[in-house]
């Protein structure tokens, strides 16, 4: 079977289109994609994850949580039970955020140990209890 001219060119340009695509896909994945870690597996990691932007997950801390309203900062602890971290976050805190609440945080831990949040994820109740009224 012998491709004619045109045909050649059309399987060219879809290759050509194709291959652009996937380089594409991954090229945003890899700048997009964070490592997801616990607090000990971020604590092991030690200065080299520094600067480095990461995902963590964790449970915060009773009595934990400090709120300034005027900057809409909040600090707060996160554990794995095993070892905690101190979360700075500036911006809207979900609804869901509590105390004894698992939370998603993604950000930068800098030298002092602070984790600096950019992100804070809180995840739903895995089952929905309504609220009793009296």
């Amino acid at each position: 079977m012998v491709l004619k001219k045109k045909q050649i060119k059309f399987l060219v340009g879809s290759l050509a289109i194709l291959l652009a695509v996937i380089y594409l896909v991954i090229t945003g994945i890899s700048k997009t994609s964070v490592y997801y870690l616990t607090v000990s597996e971020l604590k092991t990691k030690g200065e080299s994850i520094y600067g480095e932007g990461v995902r963590v997950s964790g449970k915060v801390v009773e009595g934990s949580i400090q709120r300034d309203p005027a900057s809409f900062r909040v600090d707060f602890k996160i554990t794995d039970d095993y070892k905690d971290i101190e979360v700075s976050y500036v911006g809207i805190v979900p609804d869901l955020f509590k105390e004894g609440r698992e939370v998603v945080v993604e950000g930068k831990i800098d030298p002092t140990g602070l984790f600096k949040a950019t992100t804070l994820l809180t995840n739903c109740p895995s089952k929905y209890k309504p609220e009793v009224t009296d």
